[in-house]
């Protein structure tokens, strides 16, 4: 009884050391909105490189995360915040600490926020996306402009997402409104309606759909269409003459969080290799001036949609004018 008694003894004293370890460790916690996959593989790889550092990861979506840091202020825990989209980063730029001493030189000129407060992380970009089987089950073609997409025949076939809880959805809006002008563009997306099964709240609901047989067509990322591809799924990706609709994601830290070291070298490291690595893995779409990376399946030479004129002002006028019309 007395031997067991003294090993639960320094069992517990075990416990306690182990738990006093990883508080004394320095903490450094980064808010993140990539997808879950490609979260683990940051995890893992940081977990790796920082053994001494205690590195938490917290995801939300975008706009949650921007929320979040509005609502916590300089009172947050956040130490960098990761995959902020830019027009949501405009809100944030207090926050933010000063970044213009890193040499952005190397990314290609529309992915450097002129705020000198984000490093660029991911160029989003989307595509419209199809479910062959389907189309060819219902004995329908394949779409090849955007005014095909009114046809009757794709009635409730066709999924968006919400340009008003999702910037995969916001981006399809303004890369129309650029291409064909505001009035256009709404008068557009008002008659397409009429053939959309569901405005999905999130970007990945396309996709979902169309993995699902839900829909036959998506406005959609073409970075999860290509992942569908990869395990399996018979899907194909299209882009329509006016391009693909893309927006800018960044990095940052915040303001006075700079000044610790573990959060430099984590940051650093972030810029330096993780980011080039998501490159490699996931995201090859080009953030660099000179570096192409390739991914099974992932489209070449991605025509763009003209994106210009997407800050935060624009992007909260448009959207309060698609809450009032369509």
């Amino acid at each position: 009884m007395k031997k067991i008694l003294v090993w639960l003894l320094i069992l517990a004293a075990m416990v306690q050391l182990a738990g006093c370890s990883q508080e004394s460790k320095e903490t450094v916690v980064i808010y993140i909105s990539s997808e879950e996959y490609r979260v683990e593989a940051f995890k893992t790889q940081l977990e790796e490189h920082f053994p001494d550092y205690n590195i938490q990861m917290e995801y939300m979506p975008s706009g949650t995360h921007a929320t979040k840091l509005l609502a916590e202020g300089e009172q947050t825990n956040c130490d960098i915040s990761f995959e902020m989209e830019y027009g949501n980063a405009e809100k944030l730029l207090h926050l933010y600490a000063d970044l213009s001493d890193y040499d952005t030189s190397r990314f290609a000129e529309d992915a450097v926020s002129p705020s000198g407060k984000l490093l660029p992380v991911i160029r989003n970009g989307g595509c419209i996306a199809i479910n062959t089987k389907v189309l060819e089950e219902k004995g329908l073609d394949k779409p090849t402009c955007y005014e095909d997409l009114l046809d009757p025949k794709y009635q409730g076939l066709i999924s968006m997402a919400d340009p008003s809880t999702s910037g995969t959805g916001y981006t399809f809006l303004k890369s129309l409104v650029n291409a064909w002008g505001e009035e256009e563009a709404f008068a557009y997306f008002k008659s397409l309606k009429n053939n959309i099964k569901q405005f999905t709240s999130s970007g990945s609901g396309p996709v979902n759909q169309l993995v699902m047989g839900e829909a036959a067509i998506g406005l959609a990322l073409t970075s999860q269409a290509v992942l569908e591809i990869n395990n399996g799924v018979d899907l194909e990706i299209l882009f329509f003459e006016e391009g693909s609709p893309y927006t800018i994601y960044g990095m940052a830290m915040i303001e006075g969080k700079q000044d610790r070291a573990c959060v430099r070298e984590v940051f650093d490291y972030l810029n330096d290799t993780l980011v080039e690595i998501d490159k490699q893995t996931f995201f090859p779409e080009k953030i660099y001036k000179d570096k192409d990376f390739y991914v099974e399946n992932y489209p070449e030479n991605i025509p763009y949609s003209d994106m210009s004129n997407n800050t935060g002002a624009e992007k909260e006028r448009l959207l309060e004018k698609w809450k009032n019309e369509i």
